[in-house]
């Protein structure tokens, strides 16, 4: 069973930087795609950001332009760094990566912004 693992979260002031990242305990399972989503008590868990194997990204129309995500095939990493942080931006942070019809999901990490 792949398990991923993610760190980097926190706490910072808006307009405020952090970089989460998140690893996968295989390194040698190769996954279709990586990606970023994220939660609020009483919300559906939405998407961040997704990076595909060739390299290809989809963001969440409220991250454009703050966030980036970024992946280390080799190395089974994916990274989201975020930039011009909102208090809005706050939520736990999941990481999921897809391998054909399997997701697997991180246990999140908490991400909060101080107005």
């Amino acid at each position: 069973q792949v398990q991923l693992v993610e760190s980097g979260g926190g706490f910072v002031q808006t307009g405020g930087s952090l970089r989460l990242s998140c690893a996968a305990s295989d390194s040698s399972v190769r996954f279709n795609a990586m990606g970023w989503h994220r939660q609020v008590p009483g919300k559906q868990r939405e998407l961040v950001a997704r990076i595909f194997g060739v390299g290809v990204t989809v963001y969440g129309d409220s991250v454009k332009g703050r966030f980036t995500i970024s992946r280390d095939n080799a190395k089974n990493t994916v990274n989201l760094q975020m930039n011009s942080l909102r208090p809005e931006d706050t939520a736990v942070y999941y990481c999921e990566a897809e391998r054909g019809v399997v997701n697997y999901w991180g246990q999140g990490t908490q991400v909060t912004v101080s107005s």
